[in-house]
This record gives structure tokens, C-alpha cells and sequence, in this order.
């Protein structure tokens, strides 16, 4: 079930909120250093962190879930937001580059069906990046902030949802080291968390990414042929039939 859309942009208000875009937002850009000329989608809640890829991409686009809600973005300019069913996209087949899925995947009652949409809409050589709160991690315990609703996942779980769903999982990074609590100091001290976090601690990371790309299958097998099998018919007249048909044996 998702978190309500007010919650959510509640919580990205707060330095809580600011700092965790912040080191998610870091981890997203090196991950995707270059979308030059790209159609970047994000669905689920993805407007904290689309920001960077305007004045890049060709076209940034967002997509929330009708059970979620929408928030207008960006505040300037014209919308770039649509209040969409996740199981139906709006969009043409192979349309997009690239798909940012944040606060989605966690909290869809329609994994597969949605999963088959950004399959249907992602071109051949486009990739899915996927952020989800860490089955072992702090944040997946605290309610009090989006990550600590829906169905959190391990690294492995998360990779095998993607192979289910006809994607292959090619990266995995790992951003929010720092506990989920509201002191200033220790905000203040995020950047060195992450840092010591990415280089020791991966396992206990608030959010795990894995970068994916489309799996297309490059042809159909050819139908094994069936395999011929005698077939023993009883003839009529049952032994003296067969004999006078020529079989000695009578079978």
C-alpha cells in the first residue's frame, strides 16, 4: 500500500527529508553521469530527485500512482506530473530511455503488471533504476518516514524481481548509511556516514538501487518435433487375424 502522497512530500520538507535526497540524489548521479539527450520517466514519488536531469535530458517526465496521489512539480513552469494507473501507463511503446522508480515498488499492490508496463515502455537500450528501502536496514524500521512503509527488500530480492519481470540486472549501489534521526549534528555529519557506509557497511544501508536493462528475446526456438511412437492396434479377430495378415508372432 502506498504512502500518502501529502506524507511524503511532508517528509522531503524536513532537513530529515533534505539530507536523505541529498545522499540519494548523489548515489543517482553516479549512477547516471550522462542522460544527454534522454526521455527520463520517473513513477512512484521521483520529483525530489528528477531535478538534476532537466536541463540535461530532452524530456523529464513523472508519473504517480492514483492510490498514492499527485503533487504538482515543478513548482515553476508549466506541470510535469500525470496521476497515473501503474498497470496502464500512458505512454507508447518503447517511448522512454530511461525509468527512475522510487517510493513505487515497495508499496504497489500490482508488482507484475506495473513491472510489465515499464518493460512495455522503456526502448531497447533503456535502463531501469530501481530504489527501494534495505530489508537490513534503519530506515526500512522508521515509520516515520517513507521508507519505512510497504515491502521492504534485500539486494537479492530485489535482483530476482527484476529477472522475474524480463529485466537483467546489471548495477547495484547502496545510499543512506546515516541513521534516520532528526539531530542537526548528526545530519550535519551525513557525507562522512556515507563515505564509511559505501565502503564497509553496504549490508546496513537505508536504500539498495539496481540499475537494469530490458531483456529482449532475440528469437522463438524451433518447435521440437514429437518423437514417433509405434502404435499396436488389435486387429479384428484378435490371433488368427494377425496370422493371416502374415505375423507369425500373432502380436
Amino acid at each position: 500500500m502506498y504512502t500518502d502522497i501529502v506524507d511524503i512530500r511532508d517528509f522531503y520538507d524536513t532537513s530529515l527529508g533534505q539530507v536523505a535526497r541529498r545522499m540519494i540524489r548523489r548515489r543517482l548521479r553516479e549512477l547516471w553521469p550522462d542522460v544527454r539527450g534522454q526521455i527520463v520517466l520517473g513513477i512512484g514519488y521521483t520529483t525530489p530527485y528528477l531535478r538534476p536531469f532537466r536541463d540535461e535530458a530532452e524530456r523529464v517526465i513523472a508519473l504517480m500512482p492514483a492510490t498514492q496521489g499527485v503533487a504538482f512539480w515543478p513548482r515553476e513552469g508549466p506541470g510535469l506530473v500525470a496521476l497515473a494507473d501503474e498497470a496502464e501507463l500512458p505512454l507508447p511503446d518503447m517511448s522512454v530511455d530511461r525509468v527512475l522508480l522510487v517510493h513505487g515498488l515497495e508499496g504497489t499492490e500490482q508488482l507484475r503488471p506495473m513491472m510489465r508496463e515499464i518493460w512495455r515502455v522503456l526502448a531497447g537500450g533503456g535502463r531501469l533504476l530501481s530504489v527501494v528501502p534495505n530489508r537490513r536496514g534503519l530506515w526500512a524500521r522508521a515509520d516515520w518516514t517513507p521508507f519505512g512503509h510497504g515491502f521492504p527488500y534485500s539486494p537479492s530480492q530485489l535482483k530476482q524481481v527484476m529477472r522475474d519481470t524480463m529485466f537483467v540486472p546489471e548495477r547495484t549501489a547502496h545510499a543512506l548509511f546515516i541513521p534516520p534521526v532528526r539531530s542537526r549534528v548528526l545530519l550535519r555529519s551525513a557525507p562522512a556516514w556515507e563515505e564509511v557506509g559505501a565502503r564497509w557497511f553496504k549490508a546496513f544501508a537505508g536504500v539498495t538501487m539496481v540499475e537494469s536493462s530490458k531483456q529482449i528475446f532475440a528469437g522463438i526456438s524451433r518447435k521440437a518435433q514429437p518423437e514417433r511412437r509405434r502404435l499396436i492396434v488389435p486387429m479384428p479377430g484378435g490371433t488368427a487375424a494377425a496370422r493371416r495378415a502374415g505375423d507369425p508372432t500373432g502380436a
